[in-house]
């Protein structure tokens, strides 16, 4: 469940099904039979124990090319796959060998090992898979601290977050294969009645395909709604898409907008068509038959009649807790439940299980002389089925289309959720896949680069020197300015909450490099041969940009989940800034000219009194409003707050002040004529007065118009 920016630390079912039937799937349903399935085919059998290093080395005719300098490091306390390795020197193969095994221990663990100290991590798992056998599969650190339980990469379980997802999509993808669903049918076609899209102005349909490539055309909506603390509050998927319905603000197949509803909403057409339980196809199709024997989409929670049952007690003893780092250390939080999206981001598992699964996709469907899904099927899963521009990143039948080091494409996706991050990436052209999850909030960094530092590291070094810009600084500045997430919500106090967060900024270098900034975190990018398009100078990716009449108007997430559009001229945070400082000034000089004002000499008409008093009401209320976005904005590191707390107290008042200080501004301008017509001169303000009024009112406005435009006046819309 990927994050939004900031407050995305993330960012993703239940069915209605109980009694004594759903009690016994609760203990079986997501266990496998006991015992390895019988392998029939090698290069596609895992083994179900962990596999020495050395019978996974491949000889070699010759001897390895070495660099000059060691590359050694020390593991950090593990639970390991196999017996330790010698302290390896660096390799670097040719482009298509297997992956040294102790090299890659030795290597990782040094990554690993740094990341876990810099980024407090309170535990990793890790599985590395190539032409079907497991080359590294570990644990670091630990999983609870209350019992002193280490991550077990064959026990452990994780939350995968997004992940989830292909799991929803091998499923669909099989319904389609027999027949019962189509990718290019309206979504409303393997609905219930109550969840059917209305067309909202729209004329086409979203389409089966548009939610497997985030093209429905959705809002992105989360806070409040996409995670829940007390297990008491969870809800039926079903109850859950009718609630939590988001509008429709483009025409489907337009543009990339990462949707958690819309695979929400494709998992209850799966649960429509099969007519069983989400979770119950999921199992059955996948997991089951997969030999996944520590995966589930069932959460560790009560049982409650009308959700689905619950995780099975074996595999609740094993779930790894969350953790917050703080200044006091390690932290254990509430695990947070996304049952009610089940489809989305409700799966969690171990590094034993995600190598089988790793395998399972680069085989195209089969293990263990099983079939889980066709050829077909897998081959959509690694070939671009949309992408919003050439060489940009799209989707692959819903999994990302990835850009890898060394000019290599992958296929996969990536997850998180409040407390959990994981990535896994699949290289078909190594047969390589490679999977990495962290259990502490501020450890996203790991899994998200860990997979292009391994390929970066064996198969495409970077070069030392970084290629000059094709182009110069004059034609780099038409790339210049601030552009806006279409994953995001489009009104309201969210929505003005994501303006606020789902910026980015592009800015022209001297030497004709761009520098994008997004979330706080810059990169540079260079200009390629093709037109609108640059290159990292660090790093795998394509940054692509469009134009509209010869304007550039939009650029494509390095990722591929949004796309990123101008902001016009309302939205400018500088000028939104402004104002806000303006209006407080304002408010601030309203208020002491109140207190410091000698009434025996203040000569004025009933009117200009009058007006005098909505001024003043209006400076309080604008000051309440800003020290309540204030106090709100102190508090939004913490993601947890922000998602459970919404709406926030502070920022419905502080927008219901906002609303009537507005109103109140239109009434005082109304009044203008009169204030300054006055009466006779002695009794009536002097000019500077009359001045001093007429700016603060012009400020009180203007500010309101940008809030009006910005969506913070909504305070009925969270």
């Amino acid at each position: 469940m990927t994050l939004r920016l900031s407050f995305r630390a993330v960012l993703s079912a239940a069915i209605i099904g109980c009694g004594l039937f759903g009690a016994t799937m609760a203990e079986t349903q997501d266990v496998a039979p006991a015992g390895p399935p019988p392998a029939t085919t090698p290069t596609a059998t895992l083994p179900s124990a962990p596999v020495p290093y050395t019978a996974t080395v491949r000889r070699r005719r010759a001897p390895r090319p070495q660099s000059a300098a060691p590359a050694a490091a020390t593991p950090a306390p593990a639970t390991a796959s196999s017996a330790a390795a010698p302290t390896p020197s660096p390799v670097l193969t040719s482009p298509s060998a297997p992956l040294p095994a102790a090299d890659l221990e030795a290597y990782v663990d040094g990554v690993v090992r740094d990341r876990m100290l810099r980024d407090h991590i309170a535990g990793v798992t890790i599985a590395v898979v190539q032409n079907g056998q497991v080359v590294l599969k570990k644990g670091y650190g630990v999983a609870s601290l209350k019992d002193g339980r280490k991550v077990d990469p064959d026990k452990t379980l994780f939350r995968i977050g997004s992940i989830s997802k292909t799991f929803t999509w091998i499923a669909l993808m099989n319904e389609v294969e027999a027949g019962r669903m189509r990718l290019d049918t309206p979504i409303n076609i393997y609905l219930p009645e109550k969840l059917q899209l209305k067309d909202q102005g729209k004329k086409t349909p979203v389409r089966l395909r548009d939610l497997m490539t985030h093209t429905a055309g959705f809002e992105d909506r989360a806070l409040g709604q996409l995670f829940e603390r007390d297990p008491r509050r969870e809800r039926p998927l079903e109850l859950y898409l009718r609630q939590e319905r988001p509008n429709r603000v483009r025409e489907p197949g337009l543009l990339p907008a990462y949707s958690n509803y819309g695979v929400g909403l494709a998992g209850a057409a799966l649960a429509n068509v099969t007519g069983q339980p989400f979770e119950k196809v999921v199992a059955e199709q996948v997991i089951l038959p997969a030999g996944l024997t520590h995966t589930t989409f069932r959460e560790n929670r009560p049982w409650q009649d009308n959700l689905p049952a619950p995780m099975a007690p074996n595999l609740a003893a094993d779930l790894s807790d969350g953790f917050r780092w703080t200044p006091l250390g390690f932290q254990t939080e509430a695990p947070e439940f996304i049952g009610h999206i089940a489809p989305a981001g409700s799966a969690s598992s171990t590094a034993g299980d995600m190598a089988r699964y790793m395998t399972l996709l680069l085989n195209g469907g089969t293990i263990d002389g099983k079939t889980i899904f066709s050829s077909k099927t897998g081959a959509l899963f690694r070939t671009p089925t949309y992408r919003p521009a050439d060489g940009a990143p799209g989707w692959n039948a819903g999994f990302q289309d990835i850009p890898l080091p060394g000019g290599r494409r992958g296929f996969g996706h990536a997850g998180a959720t409040l407390w959990f991050h994981s990535n896994m990436v699949m290289v078909p052209d190594l047969g390589l896949g490679i999977f990495v999850a962290v259990n502490t909030d501020t450890g996203a960094d790991l899994p998200s680069s860990l997979p292009s530092t391994i390929l970066e590291r064996f198969y495409a070094p970077r070069p030392e020197i970084p290629a000059a810009s094709r182009i110069t600084h004059d034609e780099a500045r038409a790339y210049e300015g601030q552009f806006l997430t279409t994953r995001r919500a489009y009104g309201g106090l969210e929505g003005f909450i994501d303006r606020l967060i789902g910026e980015a900024t592009v800015r022209a270098a001297p030497d004709g490099r761009l520098t994008l900034t997004i979330d706080r975190k810059s990169s540079q990018w260079t200009a390629t041969d093709q037109p609108d398009t640059f290159a990292p100078v660090s790093g795998p990716g394509l940054l692509v940009f469009q134009r509209d009449d010869g304007k550039v108007t939009r650029f494509f997430s390095p990722m591929g989940e949004a796309a990123f559009e101008r902001v016009g001229f309302p939205h400018q945070p500088a000028l939104l800034t402004t104002f806000a400082v303006l209006t407080a000034l304002a408010a601030i000089a309203t208020l002491i000219g109140v207190a410091t004002r000698d009434r025996r000499e203040a000569r004025q008409t009933p009117t200009q009194a009058r007006a005098s008093l909505l001024q003043t009401i209006q400076a309080i209320l604008w000051l309440i409003a800003l020290i309540g976005v204030g106090v709100f904005a102190n508090g939004a590191s913490d993601l947890a707050k922000v998602f459970y707390g919404w709406p926030s107290g502070w920022l419905l008042s502080a927008s219901a002040c906002a609303f009537v200080a507005t109103l109140l501004t239109i009434a005082t301008l109304a009044m203008l004529p009169l204030v300054w017509r006055g009466g006779r001169r002695v009794d009536s303000w002097v000019s500077l007065r009359k001045l001093a009024f007429t700016c603060t009112t012009l400020i009180f406005l203007g500010f309101a118009l940008l809030l009006a435009a910005w969506g913070f006046l909504e305070f009925w819309n969270t």
